[in-house]
């Protein structure tokens, strides 16, 4: 869920009813163990929850129409499928010859479902292909 941290206090703006206000906030932040992807744009909201406005109350059901616009979108893993993790990475040096930044990508899938991808133009720079290598798998490995 994309999230710009447009919220402020909102001095001037007409105050609405802070239980319910707060309520709806509870049943968002119950759901953040399930839902990494509305964490951010909760805590914005969740700031206010002693002075709400308006402006605050209409974000808040923004997250509830994303969610309700999500519900169907998931991973779906059968029983009988397996839970091991692959991952594919690649990586080249040779793309710019002055910088010798190094472009890698990859994939990883959990069983036979891809829940990751990637490709990043790396911030640093690699002598070898081996070194290049490296990086990559390092950087896989991390996430």
């Amino acid at each position: 869920m994309a999230t710009k941290p447009k919220l402020d206090a909102d001095l001037g703006g007409k105050l609405v009813d802070q239980t319910d206000y707060r309520s709806k906030i509870e049943s968002l932040m119950y759901l953040t163990s399930t839902r990494p992807d509305i964490v951010q744009a909760i805590c914005y909201c969740a700031r206010y929850q002693a002075r709400p406005t308006e402006k605050h109350l209409k974000e808040v059901k923004r997250i509830f129409r994303y969610l309700r616009g999500t519900i169907n979108m998931g991973l779906w893993y059968p029983k009988d499928s397996g839970f091991e993790l692959t991952a594919f990475l690649d990586a080249d040096h040779t793309v710019c010859i002055d910088t010798r930044k190094i472009t890698s990508g990859g994939r990883q899938f959990l069983g036979d479902k891809l829940v990751r991808w990637m490709s990043k133009k790396q911030d640093c720079t690699a002598t070898s292909s081996a070194e290049t290598e490296y990086m990559t798998l390092s950087a896989s490995s991390a996430q």
